[in-house]
């Protein structure tokens, strides 16, 4: 499985902001892992727009946390965010594929999709936040 560059940002502007336990910037996130501010800020929206982050703009604004890195569960958010399946065939609207029904590959694909998605369910955002390393380390 691999998940989309946004996802991937996503999950990180969690962490960082879960793990800085105060109001971040977009600036400070995007030094902090090297991408750029825009992409960040379609990130960022999007992440309010789901209950994730609360945002405040102005002189002191910023990005926090909208509710408790402990109900932040790490599956929910891939699932909000990433819109592809594995594979075509998962999607019956849209299946094109010439051997489905006779192809044996599709259940297995199936079956690792939904080990991958299970693990992640497994965790909340604070399993992985639970001292400060992450802002120290993204300082440098």
């Amino acid at each position: 499985m691999r998940l989309t560059s946004y996802t991937d940002y996503a999950l990180r502007v969690l962490l960082y902001a879960g793990a800085a336990g105060q109001t971040v910037t977009i600036s400070q996130i995007s030094e902090a892992f090297n991408i750029s501010k825009e992409h960040l800020r379609k990130v960022v929206h999007a992440l309010a727009q789901l209950g994730y982050l609360t945002t405040t703009q102005g002189r002191n604004g910023g990005i926090t946390l909208a509710r408790p890195p402990e109900n932040i569960n790490i599956r929910e958010v891939v699932e909000k965010l990433e819109t592809g399946l594995l594979v075509e065939c998962f999607d019956a609207a849209t299946n094109t594929c010439a051997i489905d029904g006779m192809c044996g590959l599709k259940h297995v694909l199936k079956r690792a999709q939904n080990s991958f998605m299970d693990t992640l369910g497994a965790y909340q955002l604070s399993d992985f936040i639970k001292n400060q390393k992450l802002i120290a380390f993204s300082r440098g």
